[in-house]
C-alpha cells in the first residue's frame, strides 16, 4: 500500500495518506496575534484545505485532538468549531490544556479523516 504525503517539510509533513485514511499534522493559526476564536478558525480553515487537497473532507473526519494553551478558553474554540463542524458528523473528539510550541500559540488542533 502507497504512502502520500502532502506539503513536505524538513520536520513532517503536514498530510500523509495511507490507504483511505488522511492523517494531519497539528496545525497552528498563521496569525498568532489573533484571540482564540480567531485563531481557531485559521486552523479550522487550513484543515479544510488540507483535506480538500487530500480529496476528502470535514464531513468524513474520524477523530480530532485540540490543545489550548489555557482551557478556560474552551467555550471560545468550541464556539467556532460547533460552527465549523458538519452538523450530525462530529468525530471523536479530545481537548486538553497544554503549553504549545510557542508562547503566542493559543490552540493547535490535529484531525485524521477518511478519503
Amino acid at each position: 500500500m502507497t504512502i502520500e504525503r502532502i506539503k513536505v517539510g524538513p520536520r513532517m509533513s503536514q498530510a500523509v495518506i495511507h490507504g483511505a485514511t488522511v492523517y494531519l499534522a497539528g496545525q497552528v493559526a498563521d496569525d498568532p496575534g489573533a484571540d482564540v476564536a480567531g485563531q481557531t478558525r485559521q486552523i479550522l480553515a487550513k484543515i479544510d484545505r488540507l483535506l480538500a487537497e487530500a480529496g476528502t473532507d470535514k464531513s468524513k473526519l474520524l477523530s480530532a485532538n485540540v490543545w489550548l494553551s489555557d482551557i478556560s478558553t474552551f467555550d471560545q474554540m468550541n464556539a467556532v468549531w460547533d460552527e465549523w463542524v458538519t452538523p450530525g458528523m462530529p468525530p471523536a473528539r479530545a481537548c486538553v490544556e497544554s503549553r504549545l510550541a510557542r508562547p503566542e500559540f493559543k490552540v493547535e488542533i490535529m484531525a485524521v479523516a477518511a478519503r
